[in-house]
């Protein structure tokens, strides 16, 4: 139990004694610099229960919890505030107790406890991935890993958009001007090959259409009448018929784009424990709009189609199925999330990682599938996200002007290299080891930018400035964590006993910043925010980089002290590892 839990115990049995109240919660902050303590009680919000003044209930309660607690050794009280002084035995008992545990803060799934299934990435069939999807990919992968972290079964999934008017864009594309070209005859990665072709679809309808306006015909019928659009509105019916021929160019074309994908999701860390297809899903869910029918969750339109009210709960009316008994893609949705669970029985709960484009859509999602009857309903939750913007501005990828994940990944080791060249720090290194270590800077640098901050937020993105080595960024917790292991490498005596010391005040902030390292994934797992293991390591790091300015390790006399100092140190690098793991981020051990 941590020392916050064993107060707010304590506090709570103390109100109750002396003033015979119960309260729920106990407020807590860390004691500031210029007071005495280590952990302090805020008395203020205990007004609403009991009123008085602050500084005689915290007198009451600072003497109550010495008195009943062994690791208080004294209190001080200023205004609403309870100054709690804690015994170095409680942090050195603490530290011995997590030094040997290689999997500190991460808990186990347990057997009988529901999965979750992580949904992320989803693309379309038709272009590469681009900078939006790496805030996906990263966020979604760093969620599962987080929430498998904090003590629940993972599945990790993507539904991938391999169907629609937007596919048949650039296999006609490719039908009509791609010269029977391939990703082996041209050396393109097949999803960048599709993807020139999801382009080319679109400057050739645009001079289509300019044709037709000029001919007299109005933007909206010259965008229904272009004869590329057409043709593409024709060639999705024949896939929908079965058609042999355009079936075998759909699937080639999207076994081009699948090779493509492996390679994005390879470089940038990230992988799948199953995989969906919308063009197996997309008739998925009207079964249970008839079942939603008989319970009245649905209601029927003269002209047949189905419909859900949701206007008591503060919503609209939702179409599910159309007059001419199509689905929509709230009927799809609904289907495939029914589906997941059949596939997996102990799934108990889903995430769904999509832009908070989508905030509506998923609102309505939920409230149907608990109207529907579902108890797994209840855990299902939209990882919204904001957009990423480049200093360039925004993007458009059927005009070619996405910034390409690939081109961004290269770009950030290729920051990486010129930044770490010309701080000249890596001499003896070989050029395969530089080449790892540029790679491994550069992707910590694009992770860390993009996972520190809260996912609701939109970002802008420079990518020079996330290759920092001072400040919140990747590169300078890594560079800390290298440090750390250039100390124990240099460590050549035996460090592994415990052992007991009188502590150095940044000895004790350090030991405290690592107190808080399993609460922080619980809290990260709860709230789906990498951005709260992001911030905690960034204040670790800070709180090591003051404790390795003001004391001795290495050349420390003492060898009791020396050996404690290595053993922080080392702990402390084991939790940043950790930590980043749950980024998605690796860790070098030189720079």
């Amino acid at each position: 139990m941590s020392i916050q839990n064993i107060i707010e115990t304590k506090v709570k049995e103390g109100f109750l004694a002396l003033y015979n109240i119960e309260i729920p919660t106990v407020e807590f902050q860390a004691t500031r610099k210029e007071f005495e303590g280590d952990i302090t009680v805020v008395v203020f919000p205990l007004l609403r229960h009991k009123k008085g003044n602050p500084v005689q209930i915290g007198e009451d309660l600072g003497k109550y919890v010495v008195e009943n607690v062994t690791e208080i050794t004294n209190y001080n009280v200023v205004k609403g505030f309870l100054n709690l002084v804690i015994d170095d035995s409680f942090y050195t008992n603490f530290f011995n107790s997590i030094y040997p545990d290689s999997k500190y803060g991460i808990v186990s799934p347990k057997a009988d406890e529901k999965a979750v299934m992580v949904e992320y990435s989803s693309p379309n069939t038709n272009k590469p991935l681009h900078l939006g999807h790496v805030r996906n990919n990263l966020l979604g992968y760093s969620v599962a890993e987080i929430i498998k972290a904090a003590g629940k079964k993972v599945y990790k999934t993507q539904i991938i958009n391999d169907r629609g008017i937007h596919i048949c864009k650039s296999m006609l594309a490719w039908e009509k001007f791609g010269n029977g070209e391939t990703p082996e005859s041209t050396g393109l990665k097949g999803d960048k090959l599709v993807g020139n072709y999801y382009v080319k679809f679109d400057q050739e309808y645009k001079k289509e259409i300019a044709q037709l306006i000029a001919e007299g015909k109005t933007e909206d019928e010259a965008k229904k009448e272009a004869p590329l659009f057409v043709e593409a509105q024709q060639m999705l019916l024949k896939w929908e018929a079965g058609d042999e021929e355009v079936v075998a160019l759909w699937k080639e074309m999207n076994s081009w784009v699948y090779k493509g994908f492996e390679v994005t999701y390879k470089s940038m860390g990230v992988d799948f424990d199953t995989l969906y297809y919308e063009s197996n899903t997309y008739l998925l869910g009207k079964d249970v709009v008839a079942q939603g029918l008989e319970k009245s969750v649905f209601y029927k339109k003269e002209d047949g189609s189905v419909w859900c009210d949701l206007t008591e709960d503060g919503l609209d009316e939702k179409i599910v199925l159309r007059s001419d008994g199509t689905a929509v893609y709230m009927t799809q949705d609904i289907g495939t999330a029914i589906q997941r669970v059949k596939d997996y029985a102990d799934v108990g709960g889903m995430v769904y990682t999509v832009g908070n484009e989508q905030d509506y859509h998923f609102q309505v999602l939920f409230l149907i599938l608990k109207k529907l009857g579902f108890d797994w309903a209840k855990q299902l939750h939209h990882l919204s996200y904001g957009m990423v913007d480049l200093p360039s501005g925004k993007m458009k990828s059927r005009e070619g002007t996405v910034v390409d994940a690939d081109d961004l990944m290269d770009e950030m080791t290729a920051t990486a290299k010129e930044i770490s060249e010309e701080l000249g720090k890596l001499d003896g290194y070989s050029d395969v080891e530089k080449n790892e270590l540029y790679e491994t800077i550069g992707l910590g640098a694009l992770k860390y930018f993009i996972l520190k901050v809260d996912p609701k937020k939109r970002i802008l993105f420079d990518p020079k400035s996330s290759v920092d080595f001072q400040g919140n960024t990747g590169p300078f917790i890594q560079y800390t964590y290298a440090r750390i292991q250039s100390i124990i490498r240099k460590a050549d005596f035996d460090y592994s006993e415990p052992v007991k010391i009188e502590l150095h005040e940044k000895e004790k902030e350090l030991l405290k910043q690592l107190e808080l390292y399993p609460e922080t994934v619980q809290q990260a797992a709860a709230n789906y925010s990498p951005a709260i293991i992001a911030n905690y390591t960034y204040d670790l790091v800070k709180e090591f980089n003051s404790f390795y300015q003001n004391v001795h390790i290495l050349g420390e006399q003492g060898l009791d002290k020396k050996a404690f100092r290595v053993q922080l140190s080392k702990k402390v690098a084991d939790t940043i590892k950790s930590a980043f793991l749950l980024l998605g981020i690796q860790v070098p051990e030189r720079m």
